[in-house]
């Protein structure tokens, strides 16, 4: 077959789906979109023209969106889910040249990183899990292409400050792209996009995937400098987002009072989780501002089993450097996260014999 040894030898996403009653190995919302509103999308749809093709790059979406964030229309490009938008900003920058990142992070700037650039650099972070600044701006100062920073930090749930990404802004405007993927944002109720006003490379990729509970529609957007989302929009296949994720869309982020509602209750189960964990013998949670909580067990694959054998889906992490022991649990409702917290008290009983 005429393929590119590149894709040959690169492996794909890999995801093992099980089934369980309480599934949190995701980080999706605990709660699909309220009756309500499912009604008015379907008010909407029943409106279209299916036969007509979709706006060429979803400009009404793009003004909802510039008016959600306080950004120029222009300055917005919208794509069928965040993937679709990370693999993108590496073809925009990182063709035969560097895809740089920290090391855990979010799998795909890794996976995207053979079958278009050169090169792969992924430098650890600190066992605390803080940037390695000196190492990033010394590859920063090395070579070009794209640099992909998850803010808060996936999969080990941290923020890094406002400081240190200027730091890296400022060492990146010469010769990288330097994207900050603020999937959880809304989580930390941080927004970094205020680089972009006196950084032009730098882009933020956001998603309705996470804290708006859209996952299945899938749809992500950067917001960037006008004249950089012009290059960016390049990349996006025309009419490739659907009039339906559109539709969608548009009734959403016209009553976000659900997503408010939501938002209040993940801060506060976030943290009564937290604290259930914590108070396990053998359980080390590590402090979270995002939708999902990682923590270290002495045995995670047999954590891990005895939840899935009562019913509770996590996600192991061990596989990833320095997170060895590691699992990571997403923030569900609280009928979902009270399973949880009875599940791994069992686990922590049977391997630590806490009472």
């Amino acid at each position: 077959m005429n393929i590119r040894q590149e894709i040959i030898d690169s492996p794909i996403y890999n995801f093992s789906e099980h089934a369980a009653k309480v599934k949190l190995d995701q980080n999706e919302s605990a709660y699909d979109l309220p009756k309500n509103l499912k009604e008015k999308v379907l008010q909407r749809f029943a409106q279209l023209s299916f036969n007509r093709y979709p706006q060429i790059s979803a400009q009404s979406l793009k003004e909802d969106i510039a008016k959600l964030n306080s950004w120029p229309a222009d300055g917005v490009v919208i794509s069928g889910g965040s993937n679709i938008m990370i693999q993108a900003l590496v073809t925009a920058a990182a063709i035969n040249k560097t895809v740089l990142t920290v090391a855990p992070s979010f799998s795909l700037y890794a996976l995207q990183a053979p079958l278009q650039a050169s090169e792969l650099i992924e430098v650890p972070l600190n066992r605390d899990f803080s940037l390695p600044l000196e190492a990033l701006i010394k590859e920063l100062k090395r070579s070009s292409g794209t640099f992909f920073l998850a803010n808060p930090a996936a999969p080990t749930a941290n923020l890094f400050s406002l400081d240190e990404l200027t730091l890296l802004a400022k060492a990146s405007k010469d010769h990288w792209l330097f994207v900050i993927d603020e999937a959880y944002h809304e989580f930390s109720k941080t927004d970094f996009s205020v680089l972009i006003k006196e950084y032009p490379h730098v882009v933020s990729v956001r998603t309705f995937s996470k804290a708006y509970g859209l996952a299945g529609v899938r749809l992500g957007y950067s917001l960037s400098k006008p004249e950089l989302a012009a290059q960016i929009q390049k990349l996006i296949l025309p009419f490739s987002v659907s009039i339906f994720q559109i539709a969608v869309a548009e009734v959403v982020l016209k009553e976000t009072a659900y997503m408010n509602d939501r938002l209040a209750e993940i801060y506060s189960e976030r943290e009564r989780v937290y604290n259930a964990l914590k108070a396990m013998s053998g359980i080390s949670p590590y402090k979270s501002v995002t939708n999902f909580i990682l923590f270290r067990v002495a045995d995670a694959k047999a954590f891990y089993d005895s939840l899935l054998a009562q019913g509770v889906l996590v996600r192991r992490q061990d596989h990833l450097l320095n997170l060895k022991g590691c699992l990571r649990v997403n923030i569900g409702s609280i009928e979902e996260n009270n399973a949880f917290i009875q599940a791994a008290k069992l686990a922590a009983q049977r391997e630590f014999g806490d009472d």
